[in-house]
């Protein structure tokens, strides 16, 4: 799209993220009774390359972000261990659950009063 509404693409990129990772936290949490499951979380590389502003000084350095296009990436979480070799700690997939729920309703809000600005530039209401 255009400059005017690119900040909306970078929303609902975000958004559709939490969605995603909301999904994927969702199914961990409904297998923390199967035997010898590993819980997965995904990545998203392109928010890290908007906070974090590295850049070259010198032609010959190599290049901070090689991947220039949005990433997700799906990863397997080895850290805790029950009785049932099962990995899912539930307790910090409900912290994660939550942080990408109260995430993705930001950015919702974001988008509607965003979109409620260009309606009002529209109509003058």
């Amino acid at each position: 799209m255009s400059d005017l509404f690119s900040h909306l693409d970078d929303l609902q990129e975000k958004a559709s993220f939490y969605l995603e990772r909301t999904k994927v936290i969702q199914g961990n949490i409904a297998n923390a009774d199967t035997p010898f499951y590993r819980p997965v979380d995904i990545k998203f590389e392109k928010v890290f390359y908007q906070q974090v502003k590295l850049k070259r000084t010198h032609p010959k350095h190599l290049d901070p972000f090689p991947y220039k296009e949005t990433r997700i990436q799906k990863y397997v979480i080895n850290n805790f261990v029950g009785y049932d070799q099962n990995r899912v700690n539930v307790e910090e997939e409900l912290a994660k659950l939550a942080e990408s729920s109260i995430m993705y309703k930001t950015l919702l809000e974001s988008m509607k009063k965003e979109m409620a600005k260009l309606k009002y530039a529209i109509t003058g209401r």
